[in-house]
């Protein structure tokens, strides 16, 4: 997993969606989150939380994963970009600031 961050975490939403519970369109609609597929094919790359210069937030994640996959990988994206409380990650996970 990889991220890109500037002045993180960002603002929530009031009152912001159950991390978990919430389906996850609903969760990129409260925090104004943008999803694009990915042309990064390394197997290694989960998603990336992004905040171009221009505005605006991008969830890029890959194309070819299952759907639990992404769902799963968005929302332990979104947690950490938005500091918000999850489950620690799996150990054979990171999340890369640069």
């Amino acid at each position: 997993m990889q991220q890109s961050t500037s002045a993180m975490p960002a603002r929530r939403p009031d009152p912001a969606p159950d991390l978990l519970g919430a389906p996850l369109p609903d969760l990129l609609a409260a925090y104004d989150v943008e999803l694009f597929e990915s042309s990064v094919s390394d197997a290694g790359f989960f998603g990336a939380f992004v905040k171009p210069q221009e505005g605006g937030r991008v969830l890029s994640m890959p194309s070819g994963r299952s759907e639990f996959e992404r769902d799963t990988v968005a929302r332990m994206l979104l947690a950490e970009a938005f500091g918000l409380d999850a489950p620690p990650l799996p150990s054979s996970l990171s999340v890369t600031h640069s």
